[in-house]
């Protein structure tokens, strides 16, 4: 972001937050000036503001169509690893002194500073500062939903089920820190996504298939791409349709590219979040140098892509996002902070300080999280497996954090025999240890793939939006719970 999108960003961000409720940014330094005049070691002020709107159709109607406006401020001080927090959705200046007190109050433990001159900061242009749902009128968008419903339907007779829904988000952010910093990000999302059942002989299955990015909603439909979204989620329904129960047991698992990297995120990703590691109930606490992950395992978390779901021109503490290298050739090089962590283990944010609304703290959290690609072919990948199982999408999945366990449930997968790629299977739970899987990557593929813009994270109750990414990957020796 130029300093003239900033000061873009900060014109939106006065206009729309902080002139409605009378306040200015000289008022604001003001509130600042008092939280960090109370024994703080470093105090901001959060302010949000986010239009949502949703369409959505099931059983050939639509039968939901929504609109949402939030608003409010957050105030945080912090003194030594005490957090004292709180907010209002009333954005004026009574509010905003009495969370400015109840937060000092909080937290009035720690050292003595003084509050810094304000200057706008700078950040990325990843986006364009628009409100994504005016692209479309109702209209355009209701009949995207139905013209999904009714090709999707004249795609096969087995289809007797169609879900599809479109949302958009208009948010606006500004932040204003006991350091200096004065900064906004105007942050446009949207999200297309279609299910589908499909049932034949009494037997019923679904397929998924959904996209989005900050971008505009013209830009979601353009090229027809809900239709290619209907498409793909009906080819799951059907493929599954046709799977044989899942064999069990210790067996060889190659990792499509793209989605299958939410595997990555959750099983490794959160570990290398910067409180569990301050804390050390991270699997990964005090490794940093240490070989993690097999020769040719190199995972960053960049949250620089542009219009990418994950992305974000400064992170919610108003710090620039960037690409931070986590594991590189197999050794662990580092971990995501926020400011907080940062200032506790004597280091500096990584620009992940995120946060679900200005009702929630800020925690260390990932924006886009892939692993880089390797140098072979996925054909050869395949073709190197004598046997074993070939999942492309998964559907749930679950971890815990200190020990690195998790649990996923693949709702696409092949068997692999003599290096060809067989029958789909159902019911495949891919079993193992996050620390301990990265060390049983065999090969890596250098068919790198982002998913198509559709995840969400959630930690300590907070949902964000995020992006994963992998390679295709052979994993040898990993546990696979079956029904076969």
């Amino acid at each position: 972001m130029s300093m003239s999108d900033t000061a873009d960003s900060l014109e939106i961000a006065r206009d729309l937050i902080l002139r409605p409720g009378g306040l200015d940014i000289a008022r604001v330094d003001r509130v600042l000036g008092d939280v960090m005049g109370h024994a703080v070691d470093a105090a901001d002020v959060y302010f949000q503001l986010a239009r949502e709107e949703s369409w959505a159709l099931e059983d050939s109607i639509v039968k939901e169509g929504g609109a949402s406006i939030e608003q409010g401020v957050g105030v945080r001080a912090l003194a030594g690893e005490k957090t004292g927090f709180a907010y209002s959705d009333e954005v004026v200046l009574p509010a905003l002194e009495e969370a400015g007190r109840a937060a000092r109050a909080i937290a009035a433990s720690g050292t003595q500073h003084s509050l810094r001159a304000m200057h706008p900061a700078g950040g990325h242009s990843l986006y364009l500062p628009v409100d994504p749902g005016t692209a479309l009128t109702d209209q355009e968008k209701v009949g995207w939903l139905e013209r999904v419903d009714r090709e999707t339907r004249a795609f096969d007779p087995r289809i007797v089920q169609v879900m599809a829904s479109v949302a958009s988000v208009y948010e606006v952010v500004m932040v204003a820190t006991s350091d200096g910093t004065l900064a906004a990000d105007v942050r446009p999302l949207v999200r297309f996504n279609v299910s589908v059942i499909a049932e034949q002989g009494g037997r019923r299955e679904q397929g998924y298939a959904g996209s989005g990015g900050r971008f505009t909603l013209a830009d979601l439909v353009e090229g027809d791409k809900p239709l290619a979204l209907a498409r793909e989620a009906a080819r799951q329904a059907l493929v599954n349709l046709e799977a044989v129960p899942a064999p069990a047991g210790s067996m060889t698992v190659v990792l499509g590219p793209g989605w299958p990297g939410i595997l990555l995120h959750e099983a490794i990703g959160h570990g290398l979040e910067g409180d569990f590691n301050r804390k050390g109930t991270s699997a990964f606490s005090n490794r940093i140098g240490e070989r993690v992950a097999a020769p040719g395992v190199t995972v960053v978390d960049d949250g620089t892509l542009a219009r990418r779901r994950g992305s974000l021109n400064i992170d919610d503490e108003g710090t620039p996002t960037q690409c931070t290298t986590l594991i590189e050739d197999g050794v662990l090089k580092g971990y995501l902070q926020d400011k907080l962590n940062a200032r506790l283990t004597g280091t500096r944010s990584t620009g992940n300080g995120r946060r679900e609304s200005f009702a929630h703290m800020t925690l260390p959290r990932m924006t886009n999280t892939y692993m880089q690609p390797g140098p072979h072919a996925p054909e050869d990948i395949i073709r190197s497996v004598q046997k074993g199982i070939y999942a492309v999408n998964f559907g749930g999945g679950q971890v815990d954090i200190t020990s690195g366990k998790f649990v996923f449930s693949a709702s696409e997968a092949y068997l692999i025999e003599n290096g060809r790629i067989g029958a789909p299977i159902k019911g495949a739970t891919l079993i193992g240890n996050g620390p301990d899987v990265l060390t049983r990557v065999a090969m890596v593929g250098n068919d790198l793939k982002l998913d198509d813009g559709v995840g969400t994270c959630g930690k300590d109750g907070q949902n964000v939006p995020v992006g994963v990414g992998q390679p295709t990957l052979r994993i040898d020796g990993l546990t696979v719970g079956g029904t076969g």
